[in-house]
């Protein structure tokens, strides 16, 4: 008689390092919280200079920002709109506070603090909204603004490297619902692909509806 469908799912279960689907070490939890941390910072020195361009700009509402590259590549065009200031005031503020929160809790982890599960719950809830935010700024600005901020890109850049650090490390330590077969594939590093596909995938939105004009 064939196997079940769960027979099989034990089989292959089975057949996986052990040392891969158990709770991450902590050489592996140090390891990503550090490449964690090297995003966060990123994008909180960005979100500083969105900051100051966005007080720049309330000063002196003419003022053309030196990263205006063309009618294409123009952070100006993008800080002029009401996208840019969904809450009222400027968006880079929630990036200092959404890069700040992440900072402090991939330093503590690279210290060897283990957060309780709902807490970890509570941070990837936070930063999910975070990458949602940034990902509808940049189709925003794809699809209505018709323009780009070399700043915002690398914010959206920065925000899928941390929530996918975050998000492997929650799957390798159970505070996602995972199988077996998930906690391997990222404990793995498998999950990279996936992240890099994605990545990728943005970049030839750009490139196809752009080409050429990026760089004249």
């Amino acid at each position: 008689m064939a196997e079940s469908h769960s027979e099989v799912l034990d089989t292959d279960d089975e057949d996986l390092d052990p040392d891969l689907t158990r709770p991450a070490p902590q050489s592996w939890r140090a390891r990503n919280a550090i490449e964690m941390i090297v995003s966060g910072v990123v994008g909180l020195f960005t979100s500083f200079v969105l900051s100051i361009e966005a007080w720049r700009l309330a000063s002196n509402p003419g003022l053309q920002l030196a990263c205006d590259v063309n009618s294409v590549i123009s952070c100006t065009t993008v800080a002029n709109t009401w996208q840019a200031r969904v809450l009222g005031f400027p968006n880079a503020f929630l990036g200092i506070l959404f890069e700040s929160v992440v900072l402090a809790i991939s330093v503590a982890i690279l210290s060897g603090v283990h957060f309780p599960r709902w807490y970890m719950l509570g941070v990837q809830a936070l930063y999910t909204i975070g990458l949602a935010f940034a990902l509808w700024l940049f189709f925003e600005s794809y699809f209505v603004i018709h323009a780009l901020c070399p700043w915002c890109l690398l914010i959206t850049l920065t925000t899928t490297l941390v929530w996918a650090g975050l998000t492997r490390m929650n799957v390798r330590d159970s505070v996602i619902p995972a199988p077996p077969g998930a906690r391997w594939f990222v404990a793995s590093g498998n999950d990279w692909i996936i992240t890099i596909a994605f990545l990728f995938i943005l970049a030839m939105l750009i490139f196809v509806r752009y080409g050429i004009t990026l760089l004249r």
